[in-house]
C-alpha cells in the first residue's frame, strides 16, 4: 500500500473509533450513516477547515505542522502509540530522509548474550521485525523445539506454523499484538524491505493476519500477561516485559512470574532442568560420549 492508502486508512479508522458522545458533540437524536465521528466534526474538533481535514484523510499529510498533527490527535482521541504512528506516517509522506532506509539488525554483540546468560528469568533478544535472534537456556526449556533453530520469525510462527495456538494459549490476543506492532514499525520504518517482503509474505498467505493488518491497529509492546503451554511444564502464566536497547535497534523479552506462585514454582523447574541439561553438554566430547 502506498503512503496515501496508509494514511486514508488510518485515519478513517480512527474516526470510526470515536462517538459524538465521546468527543462531548450533541447529536440531537440525528441518524447517522457513518461510524463514530464525521469528517466535519473533526475538523471542528481539531479547529481546521472541513476542507482542510478532507485533504487530510485522502492521504494529504505532507507539509502538515507539528500543531496540526497534535490538534488531530486529540480530536481523534489517539493513545500514545497511535499518535506517533501519525507522525510517522506524516514524516514518510515528504519522502525518505538521508539514512531512513534502515534494515532489521540481524546480529547479537557478545555483550547482550551475556546478559542474556546472567538472567535467571526466561529471555531472548529480538529486532524490529520479529525476528528471535538469541535465547537463554531458561527461554529454549520454555519454548521448546520451537526455538531449535535461529533466527525464528516470531510473526511468522504466530501466523504460519500449526504449533502455534497450542503453545500461545490466547493466542487471538498475542497475533492481535504481533500484527499491531509490525504496523508500529512499518510506519516508524516503511523503507525496511526485509519488514515490507515481511509484510507482504503474511498478508499472502494467512487470512488471520490479513484481516488484523487491515485494521490499521497499532500498539507499542511494552508489557503483557502470556498465558503459554510449555512442553516440559504444561500451562504457564508468566509476564512479559520488552526492555528497549536503542543504540543495538533491539529488544530483550523477559518472562517472570508471581513470587510464590505455581508459575514461579514451574520456572523453578525449568531452571534446574535447563541447568542440567546444559552441564551434560559441557561434559559431552566431541563424539557425543560422555
Amino acid at each position: 500500500m502506498s503512503n496515501k492508502d496508509d494514511v486514508r486508512e488510518f485515519l478513517t479508522s480512527r474516526r470510526a473509533n470515536v462517538t459524538p458522545e465521546q468527543a462531548g458533540l450533541p447529536t440531537f437524536g440525528d441518524k447517522r450513516r457513518v461510524a463514530g465521528l464525521r469528517r466535519e466534526e473533526v475538523a471542528l474538533l481539531a479547529g481546521v477547515s472541513a476542507d482542510y481535514y478532507t485533504r487530510l484523510e485522502r492521504g494529504n499529510l505532507s507539509g502538515v505542522s507539528e500543531q496540526v498533527l497534535d490538534a488531530l490527535a486529540r480530536a481523534l482521541r489517539l493513545d500514545d502509540a497511535e499518535r506517533a504512528h501519525l507522525f510517522d506516517l506524516a514524516r514518510a509522506a515528504s519522502g525518505p530522509v538521508r539514512g531512513s532506509r534502515r534494515t532489521a539488525i540481524s546480529k547479537v554483540r557478545p555483550g547482550i548474550h551475556r546478559i542474556l546468560e546472567s538472567l535467571t528469568t526466561p529471555a531472548y533478544v529480538r529486532n524490529a521485525r520479529t525476528d528471535i535472534l538469541a535465547a537463554n537456556d531458561l527461554a529454549l526449556a520454555l519454548y521448546g523445539d520451537i526455538l531449535d533453530q535461529l533466527p525464528l520469525n516470531l510473526a511468522k510462527f504466530l501466523f504460519l506454523d500449526q504449533r502455534a495456538p497450542a503453545f500461545f494459549l490466547d493466542w487471538e490476543t498475542v497475533a492481535d499484538d504481533s500484527a499491531a506492532a509490525l504496523r508500529v514499525e512499518a510506519g516508524h520504518n516503511p523503507h525496511d524491505k526485509s519488514l515490507t517482503d515481511l509484510v507482504g509474505e503474511l498478508a499472502t498467505r494467512s487470512d488471520e493476519f490479513r484481516t488484523r493488518w487491515a485494521r490499521h491497529n497499532v500498539k507499542h509492546h511494552r508489557t503483557a500477561a502470556k498465558r503459554l503451554h510449555s512442553p516440559l511444564v504444561g500451562d504457564i502464566d508468566l509476564s512479559g516485559e520488552a526492555m528497549e536497547l536503542p543504540g543495538d535497534g533491539l529488544v530483550i523479552i523477559t518472562y517472570t512470574a508471581e513470587p510464590g506462585s505455581p508459575a514461579a514454582e514451574a520456572l523453578r523447574f525449568l531452571a534446574s532442568w535447563a541447568g542440567r541439561t546444559s552441564a551434560q553438554l559441557e561434559q559431552a566430547t566431541p563424539d557425543g560420549e560422555s
